[in-house]
């Protein structure tokens, strides 16, 4: 049969969940099962969407299709390379406060995070007034509008970041090879079926076996229930920051934590699982950036993470989770970020919260007002996605 390997590939990947070493409960394997449904459309995507010739963006992580803690403010899009090719991106650019081009060197892999040969945000290109541009890469020499594609280059990566889901709104992109205007890619054949069916079992078991390595290396050597300070973000984000940790809370604890807001353009924190995806985001109150959140009069803002309702605006709702990832990210940074601009952490019972903020009173909400958050978290993500 043709689709044998990609076949085998599901039977392997299957293993790969069910003996996850962190499976603790019936939720850790229903979970694994989801976004074992999730890996394995993306990797079809993927592996269809190798098309260095003809290339066009791609969207193979979202809300059911999920990897690498993906964070919900974020769309992600990318493109294959040649690096001896020239290519032109154009669009427009919507409202959303960060848009940031990377160009990467490989994947990411269980052993290896690839290299990042250009990052840059839309700060270095120019946006006409109708919010139109045009940007090039290729094997030249940088100028303005012209992106150098170094030895090795392989995929485009393209991040368009929301901060107000309700009011801001999406931009458009496009790529095609510059001296392939006009023509048409040759027709299918069964070998290059075969072929990428092939590709989409090795994306799959790479994928799997890739994001469930990363909590070791960035995340489970740290103290529980701890944030970093802010450091610049691995993987060549030019202008990101980001806080990481780990949480282990019982249902009766809440982990408060405090971080001055920023006057970074995108400033935002969210939960992951342990199968380093997001959390439900979308029915779900389990992220929160600064626009979203409430700020206390003193100009910092706290987040309770918590499995049991606490009343107040910035609960993160950790959904059953007994332990998870904590993320926070600054993005379109003019400076660096110091200790002073991280978070602050401690644990304590949710019974005593009321006694432990300072600013309670501001930061209670009623049920009512908590259901009417996430009726706008369901439609803006409905329309974020329909673009």
């Amino acid at each position: 049969m043709l689709t044998d390997k990609f076949a085998a590939a599901v039977g392997e990947a299957e293993k790969i969940i069910t003996g996850a070493p962190h499976i603790q409960s019936e939720l850790d394997l229903v979970e694994g099962y989801d976004y074992l449904a999730g890996s394995i459309r993306a990797s079809l995507q993927m592996a269809w969407a190798y098309e260095r010739d003809f290339p066009f963006f791609v969207q193979a992580t979202g809300p059911y299709t999920k990897m690498g803690l993906d964070n919900p403010d974020t769309l992600y899009f990318h493109s294959y390379l040649r690096e001896d090719a020239e290519y032109v991106v154009t669009g427009t650019r919507g409202t959303t406060r960060d848009l940031s081009f990377q160009v990467l060197n490989g994947d990411y892999s269980p052993v290896d995070v690839p290299d990042s040969l250009t990052a840059f945000d839309d700060r270095q290109i120019d946006i006409a007034d109708d919010g139109s541009y045009e940007i090039r890469f290729g094997p030249g020499n940088s100028r303005p509008g012209y992106f150098t594609l170094g030895a090795g280059s392989a995929m485009l990566v393209v991040r368009e970041v929301y901060s107000d889901w309700a009011r801001e709104q999406r931009g458009t992109i496009r790529i095609r090879r510059a001296d392939g205007s006009g023509q048409a890619p040759p027709p299918p054949t069964r070998d290059l079926m075969e072929k990428r069916y092939g590709v989409a079992g090795k994306i799959l078991l790479s994928r799997l076996r890739t994001f469930l390595a990363f909590p070791k290396w960035f995340y489970l050597d740290l103290p529980v229930n701890t944030l970093t300070e802010p450091r610049a973000t691995p993987g060549g984000l030019s202008t990101q920051f980001s806080s990481a940790g780990h949480y282990d809370l019982a249902d009766d604890e809440a982990m408060v934590v405090t971080v001055p807001k920023s006057d970074a353009p995108y400033q935002g924190i969210q939960l992951g699982s342990r199968w380093y995806i997001s959390l439900d985001y979308l029915n779900h109150q389990t992220s929160l950036t600064a626009d979203q959140a409430r700020t206390d009069p003193d100009g910092k803002i706290r987040f309770v993470i918590s499995e049991r309702d606490p009343g107040v605006a910035n609960w993160l709702e950790r959904t059953g989770h007994t332990r998870g990832y904590i993320q926070l990210r600054w993005q379109q940074l003019s400076r660096d970020l110091t200790p002073a601009d991280g978070p602050e952490f401690e644990v304590i019972k949710v019974d005593d919260l009321a006694g432990k903020l300072p600013f309670y009173d501001n930061a209670k909400i009623t049920p009512g007002e908590f259901a009417d958050r996430i009726a706008g978290r369901q439609a803006a993500v409905a329309t974020r996605m329909l673009g």
